[in-house]
């Protein structure tokens, strides 16, 4: 057993923290007022080649691996999670599709600009009435001379407001069986097809949209893979994301912790810092032991999709603990702050907002239990 980043681990983590801290840090202000994105970020990701970190240079990509993915998301999100989540609804869940069941035409249209951050795109599975359970969704692909007509809505689409595409799950026949829904890209805009921006709690720098589609035509070309029940492509997509997200959350409570400490050591009462009181250096400790759990388990689920042996239940166990870590840890934050926890100069109450946003999205902590209990044959 090896429990040390490579050099190149080290060297992609150094290179993402610096942009990090550097570039994406004066803007994160911005966007949480304005609720908007920087656009222009995408492309200076493909510069760097983030976009395409996980995916092989024969196509493209940096031709790294998932630990690789998730020190990536780890950094981005130690800074500003709006910011890694937009990323990560463009990077893995509407680029990964493509890469894994495109057609050679799809690559060259949309995975290879979308790697080069040319064109932004979402991933637009959750529908109004759907929740967690996927095999329910309604919106409808009927198909027609040439193409398909889609009908229905989605809802919680990150990156909708200001793509250019979307990866978009429909049904494509209408019994309730895998096979039945397929993935079709949806380039943006389109007739019939109207985005609502939404307003939201956490996450406010990463645009979010509700999607209606009437009659919205996509030609036979856009159906992803050129065939129709890709459902399994989206439960790939979504296991190995899970392990991502978690990343994510590992990243929201490493940044936390650095703000708790550095406040801890700055704030004087009574003649010495507030770290010294046993109450909050006990706080601070329990922080750590429990983002050094987290790290650990994070990057092993990372290991084993590399090694191509990951399983439900071990994604489900990494993504669990990793939101709920950051959860506790985020609040242990505020509190360590006191009142200036909820001053928004300080950034701990939004990494808080923002870590309540991944114990509900990429599947709630109740279906990570549901699928873990599974595991152990219940």
């Amino acid at each position: 057993m090896n429990f040390q980043f490579s050099p190149e681990h080290e060297q992609i983590r150094e290179t993402v923290r610096r942009h990090a801290e550097t570039e994406l840090a004066p803007l994160v202000r911005a966007a949480e007022e304005g609720e908007s994105f920087p656009n222009h970020i995408f492309r200076r990701w493909g510069e760097l080649g983030l976009l395409g970190v996980r995916y092989p240079e024969a196509d493209g990509g940096a031709g790294f691996d998932k630990i690789a993915d998730c020190i990536v998301r780890e950094e981005l999100s130690r800074v500003c999670q709006a910011f890694a989540s937009s990323w990560s609804a463009h990077s893995h869940l509407a680029l990964w599709p493509i890469w894994r069941a495109g057609t050679p035409d799809q690559k060259t249209r949309f995975f290879r600009p979308g790697m080069k951050g040319e064109r932004i795109a979402g991933f637009a599975l959750s529908e109004p009435d759907g929740g967690s359970d996927i095999r329910s969704l309604r919106t409808a692909a009927r198909k027609v001379e040439g193409g398909y007509r889609l009908k229905g809505s989605k809802l919680y689409i990150t990156n909708a407001p200001m793509g250019d595409f979307l990866l978009l799950a429909a049904r494509t026949r209408p019994e309730l069986t895998p096979s039945a829904i397929s993935l079709f890209i949806v380039e943006l805009p389109s007739a019939g097809l109207m985005v609502s921006k939404l307003e939201k709690e956490g996450i406010r720098g990463s645009e979010t949209g509700l999607i209606y589609l009437d009659d919205v035509f996509v030609p036979d070309d856009c159906l992803l893979g050129g065939s129709e029940g890709t459902y399994p492509v989206i439960l790939d997509s979504l296991s190995e994301n899970r392990v991502g997200v978690a990343a994510n959350c590992l990243g929201m409570a490493r940044g936390a912790m650095e703000a708790a400490l550095r406040y801890a050591r700055d704030r004087q009462v009574r003649g010495q810092p507030i770290g010294r009181f046993q109450v909050i250096a006990h706080k601070l400790a329990d922080m750590a032991a429990d983002i050094e759990a987290a790290n650990w388990l994070v990057y092993y689920g990372a290991w084993r999709v590399d090694q191509g042996t990951i399983d439900a239940a071990t994604v489900a166990k990494v993504k669990l603990v990793a939101s709920e870590t950051a959860l506790r840890v985020t609040e242990a934050a505020i509190r360590i702050h006191g009142g200036a926890g909820i001053m928004r100069e300080y950034p701990v109450g939004r990494f808080h907002r923002d870590a309540l946003v991944y114990v509900i999205g990429e599947g709630t902590s109740e279906v990570q239990r549901n699928l873990i209990a599974r595991g152990l044959g219940l």
